[in-house]
């Protein structure tokens, strides 16, 4: 089991005051890694932290703007100088914005890309020029379903996630040599704040269940494994996979 302990680690996790993003601090921190916590909102960092801090784990806040250059510049220098190096990186910040593609507004397509692939080349490429100098280090880049499989509706979604898919065996490709990995974690459909009122859609849910060979939605704690071995030793000679935790959707027509 030592294989999975990241005590003495620091993991900085974008996108994570709430949802799956909070939920992979929490799993990361439960394996004993000291997490930093990243949003724009600085008050719901604090209260995140707090929760967390109630839980026995070591948590801090960084407050920065993952899709502005000079603001992830400064929030990771800031990190490293005030926290520590950081040893694990998960790329988690991301948006949706669902509607037809014929009709899909084009401040949103910026939004949405900047937001979705974007923040992983900028974090990634702040996180890794200080990596390399280590020999090691870890970067998880949050992919989903919809790196390989399309619904109706959002079309531009799914293109930056397939990005996403693309640039984290990019990354690998050029990072593996300095002794970094770099995979992807393609969770499925979970419960989260912000599928809520697709959880509460029957219609929805019931096409969910019979689609997916497990049944049922995801809880965000079944992600908690994957991140810890994806962040740990155990994981030293995976670099460039993406790994689906969906209950079988990509495997099933």
């Amino acid at each position: 089991m030592n294989l999975f302990d990241l005590t003495g680690r620091t993991a900085l996790i974008t996108g994570s005051s709430k949802g799956i993003g909070f939920a992979l601090a929490r799993a990361l921190g439960a394996a004993g890694a000291r997490v930093v916590l990243n949003a724009r909102d600085a008050q719901a960092l604090a209260t995140a932290c707090e929760v967390l801090r109630g839980e026995g784990i070591q948590a801090d806040a960084a407050a920065f703007d993952v899709t502005d250059a000079d603001a992830v510049e400064a929030g990771v220098a800031r990190v490293e100088g005030e926290v520590g190096a950081i040893d694990i990186l998960v790329n988690n910040a991301g948006m949706q914005h669902r509607g037809p593609f014929a009709e899909f507004p084009i401040d949103a397509w910026h939004k949405i890309t900047t937001t979705n692939i974007d923040s992983v080349f900028l974090v990634g490429r702040a996180v890794a020029q200080r990596m390399i100098p280590r020999g090691r280090g870890k970067i998880i880049n949050i992919c989903s379903v919809q790196s390989e499989l399309g619904r109706p509706g959002i079309a531009p979604y799914a293109a930056t996630k397939g990005a996403v898919k693309m640039l984290t065996k990019g990354m690998a490709i050029d990072l593996g040599k300095y002794g970094i990995q770099v995979n992807g974690l393609g969770p499925g459909y979970f419960k989260t704040e912000l599928t809520q009122t697709l959880v509460a859609d029957a219609a929805f849910t019931g096409w969910l269940n019979g689609r997916t060979p497990a049944g049922r939605w995801g809880e965000v704690q079944e992600l908690g494994g994957a991140a810890i071995f994806l962040a740990s030793e155990a994981s030293s000679f995976v670099n460039g996979h993406i790994l689906y935790v969906d209950g079988g959707i990509t495997a099933s027509l």
